[in-house]
């Protein structure tokens, strides 16, 4: 299946050079790209595609402001924040906003590629230094007291797959590490979502680390 993509960058040379890598992929497409939010905001409505690669720092309307107002408009295009801000509180509101993904611009060349498929998948991806930000920012001063009114809904197995969406996993790799089938992981993950009221993996992962459940049991 060929996954649509579009590119919402200011920087014209980075747009180039990230089209021509992406464009030697089979399975990908390039539908259009913009040089800031509004305009970003604009294609992404005409040609729906399936995943966004977004910039944060960007004239007029922020990449922060155009990810929540893509995320209302496009809940089925997966949005991914490519930026040079390891800012761990960007990368947090980014999450809450809604982006599928977060990851730096000095990603190589295959993780990207991964990642895009990934995401179109319905999995988060975030990159791999910004995960352990991710963890320290809200652990910072001390972890959020736990909700038991939410968290005791969640059987022990759910629990350990929660420890695995707070790392990053996929669904292969938690299924791998728990010795179940990727299967049983996607059914466990979509009960996890109906009982706490969430939308995505994403922020899954993030209402586990505000709450201090970073370790399996």
């Amino acid at each position: 299946m060929t996954i649509r993509i579009l590119l919402i960058d200011d920087h014209t040379l980075f747009r180039s050079g990230i089209r021509a890598l992406l464009q030697r992929q089979a399975d990908f497409e390039i539908v259009d790209e913009a040089a800031d939010g509004v305009e970003g905001i604009k294609r992404a409505k005409q040609h729906r595609p399936d995943v966004i690669l977004l910039d944060l720092n960007m004239p007029g309307l922020s990449g922060l402001e155009a990810l929540q107002l893509l995320v209302e408009d496009l809940p089925d295009s997966a949005v991914i924040v490519l930026t040079v801000s390891e800012e761990a509180e960007e990368l947090a509101t980014a999450l809450r906003s809604g982006a599928r993904g977060y990851l730096l611009k000095n990603i190589e060349t295959e993780a990207l590629t991964s990642a895009i498929r990934r995401a179109a998948a319905g999995e988060p991806v975030i990159s791999e230094a910004m995960t352990a930000k991710l963890v320290q920012q809200f652990r910072a001063p001390a972890p959020a007291p736990v909700r038991h009114d939410d968290t005791a809904k969640l059987t022990a197995r759910e629990r350990e797959i929660v420890h695995g969406l707070t790392r990053g996993e996929s669904n292969k790799e938690i299924a791998r590490d728990l010795g179940v089938a990727e299967s049983t992981v996607k059914i466990h993950v979509q009960n996890i979502l109906k009982k706490l009221n969430l939308a995505s993996r994403v922020q899954v992962a993030v209402y586990a680390v505000e709450r201090g459940l970073t370790e399996a049991g």
